[in-house]
């Protein structure tokens, strides 16, 4: 993991004798000095790994300059983690929370440093079949582990607004991909129309990540197991299927999106999209899910108004990331495969 970690970038930098100095006084047994790299990626909340009296951490803090007010919520992530901390989901130790611009110019929580495997691609290459087969229950498991967590009974009660979780996002992406729009796509203004007028009848509230999936998990260094989850700014109070529905989409999807269309899951280990699923309902107790492929088709459209909006910041000049015209042309086509799948399902 510090393998994929830099010099810190120029306009992320910070005054380390001031955290030092911070750390100090809140963190037991703190001692210094304070190594600090940047790790790589694109993660909007700038991340660093601190070495400091032979132990390790990571900072998450707010990118500097203007912010939306709701954007970037550190504050949000430091407490789902740290009331999380004292469940069977599977999170890093969390220190402090510092809301004070003073120190090092935004506000920042640390944490500690989980080691392990982080994979990009679903389909976790580089490992075995029966290592993958392993890997891909743990992941089963912690997310039925974070959707049974009682969210009130750790303070979470207040995270979300429960219940109508659907028609909310439904509205919220639907303006974004509005305000990003382009060009029209038909198969997206169909989505736009399908999608709530066959709600299904289900309005369970969970906590949810809002973005599972493997590149945002640790794996344990040498076991088959989810060590820590990471990357919550999207968690909220949700509902459930919507993140099963995210994880599970690389089922529906091609070769040009990471999925697993034309791969043979029996030799990689992986297990059918039904026993997924299957797997998930045993363990929260659920005896089936009527009109699944609704949710899938929800977590397909939530995925193309993001890659419009990517598309629009392209079409702005103001996209930061080099693969970002790629991630936006496939707007189009994540829309038309969601709309194959919903003229499909049964009445």
């Amino acid at each position: 993991m510090i393998a994929q970690t830099a010099e810190v970038r120029e306009q992320h930098r910070f005054d380390v004798a001031a955290l030092e100095r911070y750390l100090r006084e809140r963190v037991p047994d703190f001692r210094g000095p304070i190594e600090v790299r940047q790790f790589r990626g694109g993660q909007s909340n700038p991340t660093y790994h601190l070495k400091a009296g032979g132990r390790e951490f990571v900072l998450r803090r707010k990118p500097p300059g203007k912010l939306l007010p709701s954007a970037h919520a550190v504050d949000r992530e430091y407490r789902v983690i740290t009331a999380l901390g004292r469940t069977t989901v599977p999170v890093p130790r969390t220190y402090v929370l510092c809301e004070d611009d003073s120190v090092i110019g935004t506000a920042f929580y640390v944490m500690d440093c989980v080691h392990g495997r982080v994979f990009s691609d679903p389909a976790l290459p580089g490992v075995g079949a029966t290592e993958r087969s392993a890997m891909y229950d743990s992941l089963n498991d912690v997310l039925a582990r974070l959707h049974t967590v009682d969210y009130a009974a750790i303070g979470l009660g207040d995270y979300g607004k429960p219940g109508n979780y659907f028609s909310r996002q439904i509205h919220r992406w639907t303006q974004q991909y509005r305000a990003s729009e382009t060009e029209r796509f038909e198969s997206m203004e169909r989505l736009i129309e399908w999608l709530p007028a066959h709600l299904p009848n289900d309005d369970t509230t969970t906590l949810v990540h809002g973005d599972f999936r493997p590149g945002n998990v640790i794996m344990h260094p040498t076991e088959p197991r989810v060590a820590a989850v990471l990357d919550w700014e999207l968690s909220t109070l949700g509902h459930p299927l919507a993140d099963l529905a995210y994880n599970a989409m690389p089922y529906r999807l091609g070769l040009e999106w990471d999925g697993f269309r034309g791969k043979d899951l029996a030799a990689l280990g992986l297990p059918t999209e039904e026993a997924y699923v299957a797997a998930y309902c045993k363990r929260v107790g659920r005896s089936s899910i009527p009109d699944w492929d609704w949710y899938v088709v929800f977590a397909i459209f939530r995925l193309a108004a993001i890659a419009q909006g990517i598309m629009g910041r392209v079409i702005a000049g103001t996209a930061n990331d080099p693969q970002a015209r790629i991630r936006g042309e496939r707007a189009k086509p994540l829309a038309d495969a969601g709309w194959t799948i919903a003229q499909e399902m049964k009445p």
